[in-house]
């Protein structure tokens, strides 16, 4: 009788999957930490040194738009635009800051009419961003990462 019970006793313990260790890898633990990302969010927008001293994300975001707006439309003002009909347009701005804080213009959408009175207006925008302060990158997790976003300017010629 005591054979038997010793026997099932074995046989219990060795069946328990309790001892059973599994090992997970270093990349499965990358996988599922990757998963839990928001990709769409960063920790902190890219700024501007005059950006710097705002605490809340959403007024940093909003400090570095606008000074990049205000940039531009600075840059459109110091020139003598010529029309012969009045524009009244949105022009869209498609931007990239690399991990390093270069911009990169990606796409300019501009509306035909405004292209015809003003053919320069493309290589003015560019020129502007040209002459930027120094542009600090996004963060996320500790990291520079790049950072997309689209900017309207718009543009009233009488």
């Amino acid at each position: 009788m005591k054979q038997i019970a010793v026997f099932l006793l074995c046989l219990m313990l060795a069946s328990c999957q309790y001892f059973d260790v599994q090992k997970t890898s270093s990349e499965a633990i990358l996988k599922k930490e990757l998963k839990t990302f928001n990709w769409k969010e960063v920790d902190s927008y890219p700024s501007f040194k005059t950006c710097d001293t705002l605490q809340s994300k959403l007024d940093a975001k909003q400090c570095f738009e606008t000074t990049l707006a205000n940039h531009i439309s600075s840059k459109l003002q110091e020139q003598t635009i010529i029309v012969s009909q009045d524009i009244n347009d949105t022009i869209l701005l498609s931007l990239l800051i690399s991990e390093k804080g270069e911009l990169v213009i990606n796409a300019i959408e501009i509306d035909s009419v405004t292209t015809l009175e003003i053919p320069e207006i493309k290589t003015i925008i560019t020129n502007s961003l040209d002459t930027l302060p120094t542009i600090y990158p996004a963060i996320k997790r500790g990291q520079q990462v790049k950072s997309q976003f689209k900017l309207p300017i718009v543009l009233r010629v009488n």
